[in-house]
């Protein structure tokens, strides 16, 4: 069991995912370029935003990697990052578990960024 301020800690925002490819030598991972909105902080280095590289264990789930791009999934945005097969992964997807991830998406339209509650 956690204390509701040890989960009120977890920062949990939608993405929308832009691009995704397999990661050479490994046959779970996929490497998600997710975009979680306007980044103030990136805004002042002129990016504008939230664009994150995001390592995912679902490659067996999703046989065509290519249909999710443009979905909208939930991701732990405030995790630290953590090195993976030579890459850095810079959030997690949330996925339900039964037996093999399934992506969680909106029931409705939401913009990049939203704060999941």
């Amino acid at each position: 069991m956690i204390s509701l301020e040890d989960f009120l800690k977890v920062e949990i925002r939608m993405g929308k995912i832009i691009s995704v490819e397999k990661v050479e030598g490994s046959e779970k991972l996929l490497k998600l370029m997710v975009d979680l909105g306007p980044s103030s902080a990136k805004a002042s280095e002129g990016e504008g935003r939230d664009i994150r590289q995001i390592l995912s264990g679902v490659a067996k789930a999703i046989p065509e990697p290519e249909s999710i791009v443009g979905k909208m999934v939930p991701i732990i945005a405030n995790l630290a990052p953590r090195q993976m097969m030579g890459m850095e992964s810079q959030g997690m997807m949330l996925c339900a578990d039964n037996g093999m991830p399934i992506l969680l998406h909106p029931a409705e339209d939401v913009l990049p960024g939203s704060i999941v509650k």
